[in-house]
């Protein structure tokens, strides 16, 4: 928290200096959880704040949601975890919906059409398949399976950070968002290439950070085999 304090602090002094200069902040911009920066979360109080420093200086509150949107954490917008007082003034999002977009208030509409637009927004092609996504999520309960099986994964992780606190540390995440520390970047890599040559595509982010995506239908199943073989390459590296 005291870090969370300290940044909000420092946001408040950069809109300050801004203003001071005359080039007032038209909006902040956050990501609900900082994906390749290594997985950061933040309290939902810290975005309460944020959201309230955006209205104190008249600043829009944007959220690129295009990373934890599509019920990658096992809301369909990360941000519904919070309980913001108001909604954010825009989200965007792309990825797992197919398409890039992003949706607003009222108070954000242009007041003509297209004002912000790029080529790859409003495809006919891609909605339809965006369609087809948000009836399969209802019809296979993903919401359900995503919450159920992000909680095996990061439970399974957290169990194998303390049989090896040596070699991992500080699984953290939410459904599908997931990610645990390595000892250093080059047990991380030795970590992904084991496992991807193992079946498992895996990543990396931040400085040291395991970064694990799952698609929606993965399974408490596919959990388990996972964890199985990442419990069997520390055990033997």
């Amino acid at each position: 928290m005291e870090e969370e304090q300290r940044c909000l602090a420092e946001v408040r002094e950069q809109i300050e200096k801004y203003n001071r200069k005359g080039t007032p902040v038209a909006g902040i911009v956050v990501e609900p959880i900082q994906g390749e920066g290594g997985d950061n979360h933040a309290s939902a109080e810290f975005f309460k704040e944020l959201q309230q420093i955006a209205k104190d200086y008249g600043a829009a509150f944007m959220l690129d949601e295009v990373q934890t949107g599509c019920l990658t954490t096992g809301r369909m917008w990360f941000h519904e975890f919070w309980d913001l007082p108001t909604p954010p003034d825009i989200v965007c999002f792309s990825k797992k919906m197919l398409t890039g977009g992003f949706y607003y208030t009222p108070e954000m509409k242009p007041k003509e059409g297209y004002r912000i637009f790029n080529t790859w927004m409003g495809d006919p092609s891609k909605m339809l398949l965006l369609e087809e996504v948000v009836k399969v999520i209802h019809r296979d309960k993903l919401m359900d399976n995503v919450q159920m099986t992000g909680t095996v994964l990061l439970e399974g992780l957290k169990s194998l950070q303390a049989k090896h606190p040596d070699k991992i540390n500080s699984a953290r995440g939410a459904g599908f968002f997931v990610g645990v520390d390595c000892r250093d970047v080059d047990y991380r890599d030795k970590l992904v290439n084991k496992l991807r040559n193992k079946g498992f595509n895996v990543g990396g982010n931040g400085v040291y950070t395991l970064r694990l995506r799952p698609a929606l239908i993965f399974r408490p199943q596919h959990a388990n085999l996972f964890l199985e073989a990442l419990g069997h390459i520390l055990e033997s590296n």
